[in-house]
């Protein structure tokens, strides 16, 4: 057996040991070769940007904590001030759309979206449309107007015709009979034809 399958057994007191054909073997250690961004700069350069990166790290921990700090503390006085986490959230909405609205981003496309707009209402389409449509709805009201004149008109001859003075006269007649009747005490119904005031004749049995 060869010394690499000895020292596979774990009661060797070679255990851990690498076998003398892996020692020469390179192992690259971190740091070793230099970074691309540390190349070109001296010692003094690279030590001066580690301690700057090292304080910037640290101003952002401590502004970290500083931060949770303050969101604590609002979230303390928005309970003792009975404020409930709705309307902090919409405050949130608020300010961030206020925020949107104030970015470079959205005031290009602000810009971008009126210039569009601007192009397409002077746009010879757009106004020939504009014209058709204006044109249709007066044509409309002019048609409605023309309807409505000749169904009024139509209504005042009908008035006027003697068919309805006669069916008019008829309606008021029979107002006055049951008005007449109503006062008098009866049902207002005309009495049948012929009977006037005599009594019915009796039927005596044969």
């Amino acid at each position: 057996m060869d010394s690499a399958g000895q020292d596979i057994n774990l009661n060797s007191p070679n255990k851990g040991l690498l076998p003398d054909a892996m020692t020469d073997v390179p192992v690259d250690t971190v740091g070793a070769a230099p970074t691309p961004a540390a190349e070109g700069l001296t010692e003094a350069e690279e030590e001066e940007l580690r301690a700057e990166l090292a304080k910037v790290e640290e101003e952002i921990v401590t502004l970290r904590q500083v931060l949770a700090a303050k969101e604590r503390h609002c979230g303390e006085l928005r309970r003792k001030l009975g404020l409930s986490a709705l309307e902090g959230l919409k405050q949130n909405l608020t300010r961030s759309w206020h925020d949107v609205q104030g970015s470079p981003a959205y005031v290009r496309t602000s810009e971008t979206l009126g210039e569009w707009s601007e192009r397409v209402t002077q746009s010879d389409l757009y106004k020939k449309t504009q014209e058709t449509l204006s044109q249709a709805g007066q044509k409309t009201s002019a048609a409605l107007s023309t309807v409505g004149s000749a169904i009024s008109r139509k209504l005042g001859d009908m008035r006027n015709s003697a068919t309805f003075k006669s069916l008019e006269d008829r309606v008021g007649t029979i107002k006055l009979k049951v008005a007449g009747g109503s006062e008098n005490g009866g049902d207002g119904l005309p009495s049948p034809a012929g009977s006037g005031d005599k009594p019915l004749p009796s039927h005596e049995p044969f």
